[in-house]
């Protein structure tokens, strides 16, 4: 009968690369939850911008990014988008973490399409009379978003943004069809090497809840904090 091997988690060459890989795939959210929150905001105030020039540019991105598989966009950016560069600049990038780059690449470009949305809706949320009021005292649109709108929007937005960083979270393991070195790359490293499946795979699995549940529990957290309020 099988023996699930602890001591492959708990210390050793193994255990480290897999604790590499938890690091990396965390880096990777964080990183892209900072680029793709102020992406997100922008491509929101362009579908919302009085200009139709502009909303056409926020709608454009949005269903581009959101109708072409995450998968798609990993291959993309790492196999695709560095054959349009200068030899230089391609071997500068190949002589780097390329991998990890591209990953935030399209992590960030396919999280913000859906940010977007999220907060558009929070935005429209808004009683359409207290942008009329901002504009009354004088403000442009980017103002009164700022002043007015935008204050009250990111109290609603709040929740769904938590969700899509779940969903960011789960998504960094499609990173490894590029060769980022994250946790699952390094699981199935551990797998190929040891033959030891179960413990590999278990540890990823139990990575994945674990983070998982933290950002469920804070967005529970945040619900009893901050209930909705209705009108």
């Amino acid at each position: 009968m099988p023996v699930f091997d602890y001591t492959l988690l708990l210390k050793g060459q193994y255990h480290d690369m897999l604790v590499a890989g938890l690091l990396l795939s965390l880096q990777l959210a964080a990183a892209t939850l900072v680029f793709a929150l102020p992406l997100a905001l922008l491509v929101a105030l362009l579908r919302l911008a009085p200009a139709a020039a502009l909303r056409w540019v926020g709608f454009a991105y949005v269903e581009s990014i959101r109708n072409i598989p995450l998968l798609a966009h990993m291959l993309f950016w790492y196999f695709a988008a560095p054959e349009l560069l200068p030899a230089g600049i391609k071997a500068w990038l190949y002589s780097g973490n390329i991998e990890a780059a591209s990953a935030v690449v399209a992590l960030t470009l396919y999280t913000a399409a859906y940010m977007s949305e999220d907060i558009r809706s929070g935005i429209r949320a808004i009683p359409v009379v207290q942008f009329e009021a901002g504009r009354a005292l004088g403000f442009g649109f980017l103002a009164t978003m700022r002043r007015v709108i935008l204050p009250q929007a990111l109290r609603i937005t709040v929740p769904p943004l938590i969700s899509q960083t779940l969903n960011l979270w789960k998504n960094t393991s499609i990173a490894t069809v590029i060769g980022a070195a994250e946790l699952m790359y390094q699981a199935g490293q551990v797998e190929s090497a040891t033959f030891r499946s179960f413990e590999s795979f278990a540890f990823a699995t139990a990575a994945y809840l674990t983070v998982s549940l933290a950002i469920t529990a804070l967005a529970a957290w945040y619900q009893s904090r901050y209930p909705a309020r209705t009108a």
